[in-house]
């Protein structure tokens, strides 16, 4: 089993910046590939970006590249996502997923966390 918790949610303007943590345990992290995914109101759960066990891949959404980043510290066992230059279409509930392989389909991610909140107010 892998435990997840996100953090770093909450309101931000238009054009600022947000930094959500996602913290695991319960296997060897740097096993773990580690994505984001988030989940509007009354939309599917969509990929934001991802990030292979050794920090070496890092897949994102057409929707975010250039603006997101998203790293890892195996030493501390988190992955976290630098959200720059929000717009009010990145509101929605960030969850962390972790798995064995790298998805961009959220039924690829085996373990998540509970989600995290984020607003981006215009």
């Amino acid at each position: 089993q892998v435990q997840l918790v996100e953090s770093g949610g909450g309101l931000v303007q238009a054009g600022g910046s947000l930094r959500l943590s996602c913290a695991a345990s319960g296997r060897t992290f740097s096993n773990l590939a580690i994505g984001w995914f988030r989940q509007a109101p009354g939309k599917e759960r969509e990929f934001v970006a991802a990030i292979s066990g050794s920090g070496g891949i890092t897949p994102l959404a057409d929707s975010v590249k250039g603006r997101f980043t998203i790293s890892r510290d195996n030493a501390k066992n988190t992955v976290s996502l630098q959200m720059n230059s929000m717009k009010p279409e990145d509101t929605a509930v960030y969850y962390c997923g972790a798995g064995a392989m790298l998805a961009t389909m959220s039924t690829g991610w085996p373990y998540w966390g509970q989600g995290t909140q984020v607003t981006v107010s215009s």
